[in-house]
């Protein structure tokens, strides 16, 4: 089976998969993004290391994976994480580098870079969960799906928004940057990306948050958006889905790798997956609470 085939068969399959997952939410949804955050924590070590960096990997890994259960436990009420929390884990995590690291083993390189990995992965793509449980995410709507009537939940599709805006973003980047891309956006970084193709994914990022606005957010979620709100949203978004694009192609290129890992078939790594998400979650849920206006029907 060629790359080709490997990466439209895994896409049929998987896509569906994590579209339910984000859909229902809850215990799913946590054990997904853990798993997800694990794994993509793994990776940046790995590139970490290639770059010549001692990260403390297991601690790391422990950290990304345990942060979206720690969400999801805040949204249970079983436990809120407080700041002094935080605190202390890190404290703890600078007393490990004692012993695992010592003065030889750089110690402040090792430190920093297992931090930000955690931050990196478990703590960005966390807000998926914040973002399927949003504040403003009231009860949802009956829909027709091959003709049964399922509950679609308002936080369900508060959280496909920045999904969906980041897969246009990519979509269109790459069909107008192959048909009219001439100029490099940044060559040094990723010389396949183009201005051309920036403005096409912005484009498509501007047409997908409108349609799924009026059509989709409004008559299920009661929700909308204002057309300032739906240009801002837009471009913001996609900036940022470019942005954590390009930084994960830094970090590789820092490493000497073409992928971050070979886990998912025809699609590289983890990381190669979901670098625009790291970055589009978190500024999504910002900018959803600051533009989200109720839309009764």
């Amino acid at each position: 089976m060629g790359e080709l085939s490997r990466r439209v068969l895994f896409a049929v399959v998987a896509a569906p998969i994590v579209v339910a997952i984000l859909l229902w939410g809850g215990a799913a949804l946590a054990a997904l993004l853990a798993v997800a955050s694990a794994l993509a924590a793994w990776e940046f070590f790995r590139l970490a290391r290639a770059a010549g960096n001692q990260p403390l990997d297991d601690i790391g890994i422990g950290l990304a994976g345990l942060t979206p259960l720690a969400v999801h436990a805040r949204y249970l009420g079983i436990y809120v994480v407080r700041p002094v929390d935080i605190i202390v884990v890190v404290l703890a995590v600078c007393t490990l580098s004692l012993w695992m690291r010592g003065s030889r083993g750089q110690p402040m390189a090792s430190l920093g870079v297992t931090l930000f990995g955690a931050l990196y992965s478990g703590c960005t793509l966390s807000f998926a969960y914040a973002l399927r449980y949003h504040p403003y995410a009231l009860g949802g709507r009956d829909v027709d799906i091959g003709g049964h009537q399922v509950l679609i939940a308002a936080g369900g599709v508060i959280v496909m928004l920045p999904v969906l805006v980041t897969w246009a973003t990519d979509i269109g980047a790459y069909a107008v940057g192959r048909t009219l891309g001439k100029r490099k956006l940044m060559p040094s970084v990723s010389p396949g990306k183009t201005v051309a193709g920036a403005v096409g994914g912005i484009i498509a990022s501007g047409l997908v948050t409108y349609a799924f606005a009026e059509y989709v957010l409004r008559p299920v979620a009661q929700l909308g958006l204002t057309p300032v709100g739906i240009a801002v949203f837009a471009v913001v978004v996609s900036i940022a889905a470019q942005a954590g694009d390009l930084f994960e192609s830094l970090l590789k290129r820092e490493a000497g790798v073409k992928d971050s890992s070979t886990l998912i078939p025809g699609h590289g790594g983890i990381l190669d997956r979901l670098d625009s998400l790291f970055f589009v979650l978190p500024v999504a849920y910002l900018l959803l609470g600051l533009l989200l206006v109720p839309a009764p029907l």
